[in-house]
């Protein structure tokens, strides 16, 4: 097979996962690309991955997909980095600006508007990069590393995973490994080890990518507490329940 060209995610909660493809030593013909988790799903569809980190909320632009391993980035509570941040509670919500960067939360945050919270607020796309200004806004979702910053801007912040687990009583499901094409099985099986390896070494994940950590975050916390790792049975069904809303 020629090299595996692979697409993940930029952001913190993807760190360990890239930290195994890189220092493991189980993957060695690849192409890593790091970018905003709305890209991914793009170069998957494009042909320029072969496997991609795809956002939960693009899977239904993929007639045939498939899941491919064993690892994910989901949440079974506040997963920190996903947030609805607005000046006022949800109940006097007019208007919801949401980040360019992601489907997923831009979908579930609708969800929850509609099946939980019963409000109906008008919502907007930002493009690329107005999620990080400075501009005053009545309620936005944002997600990623910017957040750490955003949150205390605003006198009001809603967990999109905690409000999803308070609703359903379920994980939630940001991110799953896809492929749109078989994919040999000894490869698929070195990138399952390959994810492995880096979800089971965060104290090393950090000291790797150290430089790059954000400065106002506790990232052993985050990756250790509020980041679920394993696409087990539970977070299978949370993912099920999401799609069937879409």
């Amino acid at each position: 097979m020629k090299a595996l060209n692979i697409s993940a995610v930029s952001y913190l909660n993807t760190y360990p996962f890239v930290y195994g493809i890189q220092q493991s030593g189980y993957l060695r013909d690849y192409q890593l690309y790091l970018e905003v988790p709305s890209m991914c799903a793009e170069r998957l569809k494009s042909g320029e991955a072969d496997i991609a980190l795809v956002p939960t909320g693009a899977l239904s632009d993929f007639k045939n997909y498939h899941i491919i391993s064993d690892y994910c980035i989901g949440a079974v509570r506040e997963v920190v980095t996903v947030l609805l941040l607005s000046d006022k509670p949800l109940e006097k919500i007019r208007k919801v600006y949401l980040d360019f960067d992601s489907r997923t939360s831009s979908k579930l945050v609708q969800v929850l508007a509609q099946s939980f919270w019963k409000i109906t607020p008008l919502f907007e796309r930002l493009k690329p990069g107005q999620a990080e200004d400075h501009s005053e806004r009545e309620a936005i979702v944002a997600i990623g590393d910017k957040t750490f910053d955003l949150k205390g801007r605003y006198p009001y912040s809603y967990d999109l995973a905690e409000e999803w687990i308070r609703f359903t009583k379920l994980p939630f499901v940001f991110a799953v490994w896809v492929s749109l094409k078989p994919i040999p099985e000894d490869v698929l099986g070195c990138l399952n080890k390959a994810l492995r390896f880096g979800v089971e070494n965060i104290e090393g994940t950090l000291d790797f990518f150290s430089a790059k950590l954000p400065k106002n975050a506790d990232c052993r916390q985050y990756l250790s507490e509020n980041i679920s790792f394993n696409f087990d049975k539970a977070k299978k069904e949370g993912l099920n329940l999401f799609l069937s809303f879409l």
